[in-house]
């Protein structure tokens, strides 16, 4: 059984991560790691600091937030150990720092682990390669304790259209008089409310019509459940950075 240390264990997608991992017949949680009020018991030990952890685990599953990123990083790379980095919001040192440790570590990164968002990825690219002459837009809806904006399976979005037609720009968000619509641009809108686990939409629209791809998250389970999956995935990998097209590539190989 693969052992997996989850970071943030005590926050709600913790909780979700280690429901998942008590269903898979791969992996199982350890311990933990989370600097809020210990809710730990004889079974699964629940750290406040990862340096302190007793176990030896084979995967970290880390929610919590970017802040942690450096402390995990050093310790995947004194204990050899891969991480599943399933944070958002990471900023531009943080993803230098990822892409660098994982020349020595086996590291997995997504901002969204829904298997249906990263589907979802793959159809915006093949509409933007089929519909060069539409405006795209994308609104993306999320609760209302969510800290980030625009969500990062957003940014994933737009980066894949941008990945099909490189002259396309981002523009966020539209306030006062801001002039006609650009040819090239792609409209991201953040709509925060009510305890909205995650909702996003991809619109393509012309003259006389328009086509929506929309994803719409009903539980947090699902991400614990795409992480879980990813974690099973990097077990066993060379060092070097994967992500959700990897998974899915071996899924359907």
């Amino acid at each position: 059984m693969i052992k997996v240390l989850i970071y943030g264990a005590n926050g709600k997608m913790g909780r979700k991560v280690k429901e998942a991992l008590s269903r898979s017949q791969k992996a199982r949680a350890v311990c933990g790691v989370d600097i809020t009020e210990d809710f730990s018991d004889g079974n699964f030990p629940v750290y406040k600091d990862i340096n302190q952890v007793k176990e030896q685990p084979d995967i970290i599953i880390d929610f919590s937030s970017p802040a942690s990123l450096y402390g995990i990083l050093g310790y995947c790379a004194n204990h050899k150990t891969g991480a599943v980095l399933c944070s958002t919001g990471y900023d531009d040192a943080q993803i230098e720092k990822i892409n660098k440790a994982a020349e020595n570590t086996a590291l997995f990164r997504s901002a969204n682990m829904s298997l249906g968002v990263n589907v979802l990825i793959k159809l915006v690219k093949q509409a933007a390669a089929a519909l060069k002459g539409f405006d795209a837009e994308i609104i993306e809806m999320h609760h209302n304790q969510k800290k980030d904006a625009p969500s990062g399976t957003a940014i994933m979005l737009a980066d894949g259209i941008k990945e099909v037609l490189p002259e396309k720009y981002c523009t966020y968000g539209r306030h006062g008089i801001v002039g006609k619509r650009d040819v090239n641009e792609i409209g991201i809108h953040a709509v925060r409310g009510g305890n909205v686990v995650g909702d996003h939409q991809v619109i393509f629209a012309a003259e006389n019509e328009r086509i929506t791809l929309s994803h719409s998250a009903q539980d947090r389970g699902v991400f614990a459940e795409g992480a879980v999956k990813a974690a099973e995935f990097l077990y066993g990998k060379k060092n070097g950075l994967y992500d959700m097209n990897d998974l899915l590539d071996e899924e359907n190989a």
